[in-house]
């Protein structure tokens, strides 16, 4: 687990708070996940692996960079078959800034959604490799 973790700006008189990147993937999942249109998100091999054995991965297919301007994120989803891409993806965009701002006061530098694939029904999709 990474020991990397984001300071916020105040200070509170009882000590700081500091939020890890893991917790900032989480948020951003499960928000890029409840836009309709969005069929799954993409995650890497290991995760599949992890999902398969019963632990659900809610960061899968984020990506979190804390940078000196703020954070940037990376989502990489399949979208469902018959929906507008650019609509799906704003929304994505405005769901998972609108969720970390509430959670966590965090403003976000850039949030950059990834369409990898096409989800035709339940059983088939299709990805770009």
């Amino acid at each position: 687990m990474s020991e990397q973790v984001f300071e916020m700006g105040q200070e509170l008189t009882l000590g700081k708070v500091e939020i890890a990147p893991e917790v900032i993937e989480v948020i951003a999942g499960i928000a890029a996940s409840e836009v309709e249109g969005v069929a799954q998100m993409r995650g890497k091999f290991a995760a599949g692996v992890v999902e398969r054995l019963g632990k659900k991965n809610h960061g899968k297919g984020v990506k979190v960079d804390i940078r000196e301007d703020g954070v940037a994120i990376d989502i990489y989803c399949l979208i469902q078959f018959g929906v507008s891409i650019p609509s799906v993806a704003k929304k994505v965009q405005e769901n998972v800034r609108q969720a970390l701002f509430n959670m966590t006061g965090l403003e976000t530098s850039e949030i950059n959604v990834h369409v990898v694939g096409v989800q035709f029904d339940a059983g088939k999709q299709e990805e770009v490799e």
